[in-house]
């Protein structure tokens, strides 16, 4: 295909989208860049798990690598599968949760590390690397305080009463997860720290990893040797109730479908969840719940039009909302014009409050019908994924 044909593709698709989706990747390498400032000398990995977040890992991924990155975690082992075609052999790709029962060989056939959680994955890892013959590289968690993942207390002390418990296992890191990172003050932190850096005094050995997106704005002490962050990558404020200091990277807009003028009494949307007390202005946009606009936001969301905030009214569908329109000028609210959702006035933690949940399930939850345009990533042009 021809880059003009390619082109005009494009366009034919984003005219036949409900809704376009924009991530300046530019944002995301300033996100990292700052990012890695806060934490030298330790080194700054990308957590890309749920496809980055939900903005597109082989993207993000491939432009964090020219900035330099060269740890990145997934989740899930097909996750870190997907992902190692699009970074140099240089970048370790660790997967998070593990292998799964029986996929060592896996690992080591798509040349990916695993975070090892339970004495069960370590003795699997141990039992790959004797039958390859070869030391493999590893990261073990351990638990300080989270109960979710990572070796418990009695394991760890089983670990050090064993001698053979690490043969053929190459220690990359010894982490552990914080639980309450995003609250600068809650005493989690600093009780997880306590018990982490008693776990590092056994084994002085091993270089460390602690702290996650809010861990690395408490404070040097939770750096260590490598950091891990995600959300703060993606825009999502790493402290609660304070200022942001990253770049957004995300702006949703949806397109208006139609507009109906209404009276005083009427109702609006599903279960007649909003009446009308006056005559005003209805905009129904193509964006709903199907998209990831959760539903939870009906008859509290808002919309941004020409800088001006409009109210979503009514229950979020499946695939649309509706917006009082009512101080908006007609040809801005149009069949086809386009209205923020996600913008900097309206970024995604402000999304999050209004539907009472938190910004990664907001990025996570945006669904595959938007069409995507990544803008400040090189050699990739502009579209849908």
């Amino acid at each position: 295909m021809s880059k003009v044909t390619e082109a005009s593709s494009k366009v034919a698709a984003q005219a036949r989208s409900g809704a376009i989706l924009t991530i300046d990747i530019d944002a995301v390498r300033a996100n990292y860049r700052l990012l890695r400032e806060c934490v030298q000398p330790a080194a700054c990995s990308a957590v890309v798990k749920s496809d980055a977040y939900g903005l597109g890992a082989a993207q993000v991924a491939a432009a964090l690598h020219e900035e330099g990155c060269r740890h990145f975690f997934v989740a899930h082992l097909e996750e870190g599968i997907s992902l190692r075609p699009h970074v140099a052999p240089d970048a370790a790709i660790f997967v998070l949760h593990g292998p799964p029962v029986g996929t060592e060989g896996e690992f080591t056939r798509h040349g990916l590390i695993p975070v090892l959680n339970s004495e069960p994955q370590v003795a699997g890892w141990r039992a790959h690397a004797a039958a390859l013959d070869r030391e493999l590289d590893a990261i073990v968690q351990v638990d300080t305080g989270m109960s979710r993942m990572g070796m418990s207390p009695q394991e760890i002390d089983g670990w050090l009463a064993d001698a053979h418990f690490l043969d053929g296992i190459k220690v990359r890191y010894i982490m552990s997860h914080l639980a309450c990172a995003d609250e600068r003050y809650h005493p989690a932190n600093a009780q997880q720290l306590a018990r982490f850096l008693e776990i590092r005094a056994r084994l002085p050995q091993y270089p460390a990893s602690l702290a996650n997106s809010s861990g690395v704005f408490l404070s040097p002490d939770y750096h260590f040797d490598l950091v891990r962050p995600g959300a703060a990558l993606y825009g999502i404020t790493p402290q609660a109730g304070e200022p942001n200091p990253l770049r957004s990277v995300v702006r949703l807009q949806g397109k208006v479908i139609q507009t109906r003028s209404i009276n005083a009494g009427d109702h609006v949307g599903y279960s007649c969840r909003y009446t009308a007390t006056g005559p005003c202005v209805v905009a129904t946009v193509s964006v709903g719940y199907a998209d990831g606009w959760l539903r939870s936001m009906s008859n509290q969301g808002v919309a941004v039009i020409d800088g001006v905030r409009v109210p979503q009214v009514g229950a979020i569908s499946m695939d649309s909302i509706t917006l009082d329109v009512s101080n908006i000028d007609a040809g801005r609210v149009a069949p086809g014009q386009l209205v923020d959702l996600i913008c900097p006035e309206h970024p995604v933690d402000a999304v999050a409050a209004m539907a009472h949940t938190i910004g990664y399930e907001v990025l996570t939850n945006l669904g595959g019908r938007y069409f995507r345009v990544y803008t400040g990533l090189a050699g990739l042009a502009s579209g849908a994924t």
